[in-house]
């Protein structure tokens, strides 16, 4: 329930943060700052998730729980009263820190705690935790920021961070600290130093494209030998998990853009098409986890992301040919429910050790780490490509993220080794 209720809290954070945006740059005169008011959680995730397994062994759980929860609030308070984009950018940056060290505490517990089946069941859970706040979140919290203004709306989600920490410490609490192999900090800091690169580029490409090389070195110090080689097992869950997020998530990122500027649709429909994905995703992830016990599991990633990279390709057609709205609605909700297919068993398959000799705090770090650069190197690959080609641009990254799904939709089939489908068939 505590790791549901995060969740819960994840997907109201994102859609209210998205949806203050343009209310909170006008307010700060950041109008042409935008990246900085962006770029602040997510430094501050990609500094806490090279730290957090020290942060874990020498504080232990209830110690990280309490820095993390401290700077969490610190963070969204400093943000809320901010005067200036930087002092917006500081408390986002103090919220994204808070938020790697309990990514990592929630994702390691859950792996010492939870057996697979029931990981399966909690991370379609999660998945489906994102369909209230995707549906009424804007609206939501617009209503809410022409009450009470977007200082106070921003606090929204504290109650539900707070009440999903609480109920995760009271069972873990008690949790020995955590052994992990000591990694070389100044290799594992390069994913900040290179995410700096990223997202301060300011649309400048010499030096995003410099970043995301920096940020890829440091993620190959934090994964698992022979990621980048997508050995079977663990290894190849990563480095799939990595795929996925630069297809999905650039893609994602972008949708709005294509939809308006490429399509011409108006926010209403762009609005539509919006929300498909994610009620795709929720729903069938919770089908998904039926399937936990069947042979055909290990076929589910593959499948599922071969229909994310064709709900990709689709609506980016529009750009070539004429599509009806209805399909282009349609064609994104088969993204989602691709992506609903294949992230449960992706996930898992992630999150076991298998034979890479890693602990439950390397492990959460390693799959919160290839997701989130993926999403990094997604967006700004993507954010590169279309502000400096137009709509070529557009189609070209829209091209770009479905070949890396179809991509990822065959190292797929490398995530669990023969010998453990052996042992599992009939």
């Amino acid at each position: 329930m505590g790791i549901l209720s995060l969740e819960f809290a994840a997907a109201v954070t994102n859609f209210v943060a998205s949806t203050l945006l343009p209310v909170v740059s006008t307010d700060l005169n950041a109008r042409n700052s935008l990246a900085l008011l962006i770029a602040g959680s997510t430094l501050g995730l990609f500094v806490a998730l090279p730290l957090a397994s020290r942060f874990l062994r020498l504080l232990g759980t209830n110690g990280t729980l309490g820095t993390g929860i401290l700077a969490y609030i610190g963070g969204l308070v400093l943000a809320a009263t901010a005067g200036t984009a930087w002092m917006f950018a500081l408390g986002q940056f103090a919220n994204g820190l808070a938020g790697g060290l309990l990514a990592v505490f929630g994702i390691s517990s859950a792996i010492r705690h939870l057996d697979e089946r029931v990981r399966m069941r909690v991370v379609a859970a999660s998945s489906a935790m994102w369909i209230l706040p995707a549906l009424v979140g804007p609206a939501a919290t617009l209503g809410l920021e022409h009450l009470v203004g977007w200082r106070w709306t921003l606090l929204v989600p504290v109650p539900f961070v707070l009440f999903g920490r609480l109920l995760v410490v009271r069972a873990v609490g008690g949790d020995p600290p955590d052994e992990s192999g000591r990694r070389p900090p100044a290799r594992t800091l390069l994913i900040p130093v290179g995410a700096a690169g990223v997202v301060l580029s300011m649309g400048w490409w010499p030096l995003a494209i410099a970043g995301a090389a920096v940020a890829l070195a440091g993620t190959i110090a934090v994964l698992p030998e022979g990621t980048a080689r997508f050995r079977p097992g663990t290894p190849a869950s990563l480095g799939t998990m990595a795929l996925f997020a630069v297809g999905y998530f650039g893609a994602d990122s972008l949708i709005t853009v294509l939809l308006t500027a490429g399509l011409g649709m108006s926010l209403g429909q762009a609005a539509v098409v919006l929300s498909a994905a994610p009620l795709g995703w929720g729903v069938t992830s919770l089908f998904a986890a039926r399937f936990t016990s069947e042979r055909g599991k290990h076929r589910l990633p593959a499948a599922g992301l071969g229909l994310a990279a064709l709900g990709t390709a689709v609506p980016a057609a529009g750009l070539v040919v004429a599509i009806p709205f209805a399909v282009t609605v349609a064609a994104w909700a088969v993204g989602g429910i691709g992506v609903g297919l294949a992230y449960p068993g992706l996930y898992i398959r992630a999150t076991t050790a298998g034979t890479s000799g890693f602990t439950a705090a390397e492990l959460a770090t390693a799959v919160i780490t290839a997701e989130c650069t993926g999403q990094l190197l997604g967006r700004a690959v993507g954010g590169t490509l279309s502000s400096t080609g137009g709509s070529a641009g557009l189609l070209a990254s829209y091209v770009l993220f479905a070949i890396l799904l179809l991509a990822a939709a065959g190292t797929a089939r490398r995530t669990t080794s023969r010998r453990n489908i052996s042992e599992q068939s009939p």
